[in-house]
């Protein structure tokens, strides 16, 4: 009977494990790099095996700003439409990244609404250390090919904190 119970205590341990939210699922809120700005609050989260993560709330923009400068279409991009007529709020604008690690996905893309720009996109979970990271950070790299491009390192928050960016 003892030998039973601790199967069972193992396997609903291992199962929690196994269901468990990846590091990078939650609110986040973009920082520019350089004036250390809120840019807007964010969703990153799973459908499927698949990493999206959309706006909630965007700062010095009215909230019902479309993607303007985008074109209207892009290879791969989960939503149908003319995504140049597109609310930057509520899109996925982060796409079809894979799991490469828990809290390391990798494969995807990034479109900046700001631009219309597309990139290979990697998003690295950066567990508050207290020295480097002060906070739970998420490191969100760009790049256009050959390594070339650039990070934003993005801060914890929830989910009030992620709809509250103006």
């Amino acid at each position: 009977m003892k030998k039973l119970m601790v199967i069972v205590m193992i396997s609903v341990f291992v199962t929690g494990f196994c269901f468990a939210a990846d590091p990078v699922e939650g609110f986040w809120i973009s920082v520019d790099e350089k004036s250390g700005k809120a840019t807007a609050g964010w969703e990153i989260y799973t459908t499927g095996s698949k990493l999206f993560g959309k706006v909630l709330s965007v700062a010095d923009h009215p909230q019902d700003v479309t993607a303007y400068k985008c074109k209207d279409s892009y290879r791969g991009f989960p939503v149908a439409g003319k995504v140049s007529e597109m609310r930057v709020v509520g899109t996925p604008w982060i796409f079809d990244l894979t799991m490469e690690r828990a809290g390391v996905w990798s494969g995807g893309q990034v479109i900046d609404p700001d631009n219309g720009n597309m990139y290979k996109c990697k998003i690295t979970f950066r567990p508050m250390d207290g020295n480097r990271y002060k906070t739970d950070t998420l490191e969100m790299r760009g790049e256009i090919g050959l390594g070339i491009g650039r990070s934003q390192f993005w801060r914890k928050c929830t989910r009030e904190e992620a709809t509250a960016v103006r």
